[in-house]
């Protein structure tokens, strides 16, 4: 399945899965909760220099992966989200993986089932862009066996907020510190234009590119960027997230759980989910299992206690597969060889 490659794809970096220490975990934290505040500020209430910040920061886009990118809440401009799953002929699973992940409109792309099954965010811009893929390109792809579309319904976690929100490593009055103002409650779509357009295009590559550099890329001038950036984060169509590689946290088991909850239970469930340590995403989606959730443990003993102590206490869960990541090909962006 051709597609163009996704522009801004970063190069491969050697890295190592050294454990991390506390002032690298609440860097790591402190970024989750503001993507952008200046160095000054993340040494300002970490309590050490700007240049010990701006160190770390390097060292962990060597070592652990760290990249910080603009997305878009996709709900705030009136469009779907789908979780879209498809089972292949081994042989095809990696060609058809980096042919997705090359797509600007795809991200959390995971090879399953021992390469049988691969599944992946997509994240259409109109409903002739969807119909495109799950309708005709995919079923048409040699070698796919079945296509499954999951429209998400309703986020109980994800988006701005991930698994290093739940990390633990900053305290409370640095959290605080660090936490922007909350977004409000939309009422209609948002609409954007041209120069929004541009703005977001350049932070999806790098959501910590400067001013200066985005006022060169855009073609705006500064003051107008910085407009431009302040409405779109009021509103909640930008937020900024953090990849990183799981293993330098100590996570070595990353799954995909579907649940099948009673209708009546299900905000009851996903309420439940977002506030486990383990979930960095959850939502209610369409099909025959209604909650899908991402899950890290530190291995499969760990996973066995989650499903047997914590999914097996949740009243109106009826059945849960659990589907192991055995390689993930694209997080928020593609990195070939990752």
């Amino acid at each position: 399945m051709p597609s163009r490659p996704e522009s801004g794809s970063a190069p491969v970096e050697s890295r190592t899965t050294d454990p991390l220490d506390p002032l690298d975990l609440k860097l790591l934290q402190a970024l989750q909760l503001d993507g952008r505040a200046p160095f000054s500020r993340l040494a300002d209430v970490l309590g050490v220099s700007d240049q010990t910040v701006a160190r770390r920061y390097r060292r962990l886009r060597t070592t652990a992966g760290l990249r910080v990118l603009g997305m878009t809440d996709e709900s705030r401009l009136g469009r779907q989200s789908w979780v879209v799953r498809l089972r292949c002929t081994p042989d095809a699973a990696e060609q058809l993986a980096a042919a997705l992940a090359r797509r600007p409109d795809t991200s959390y792309i995971g090879l399953f089932s021992g390469g049988t099954e691969l599944m992946c965010a997509m994240k259409p811009r109109s409903s002739q862009e969807r119909d495109e893929l799950l309708f005709d390109r995919l079923p048409r792809t040699p070698r796919v066996i079945s296509v499954s579309a999951h429209c998400l319904l309703h986020s109980y976690y994800g988006g701005a907020l991930g698994w290093l929100n739940k990390l633990r490593a900053l305290d409370p009055d640095e959290e605080a510190a660090l936490t922007p103002p909350p977004v409000g409650t939309p009422t209609d779509p948002v609409t954007l234009d041209a120069g929004d357009e541009a703005l977001l295009a350049v932070l999806r590559r790098d959501g910590r590119t400067s001013l200066t550099e985005l006022q060169t890329s855009t073609g705006q001038t500064e003051s107008a960027v910085k407009r431009r950036l302040d409405r779109l984060r009021a509103c909640g169509v930008l937020y900024f997230d953090v990849q990183h590689d799981q293993q330098s946290l100590g996570h070595s088991i990353d799954a995909m759980l579907w649940l099948t909850v009673t209708p009546s239970a299900l905000a009851e469930v996903g309420r439940a989910l977002a506030g486990h340590r383990e979930v960095g995403f959850a939502a209610a989606v369409t099909g025959q299992a209604n909650i899908v959730a991402a899950v890290l443990c530190r291995d499969t003993g760990a996973l066995y206690t989650y499903l047997s102590e914590r999914i097996g206490a949740l009243d109106g869960v009826q059945a849960v597969e659990t589907a192991l990541t055995l390689r993930q090909v694209k997080q928020l962006t593609y990195e070939p060889g990752r």
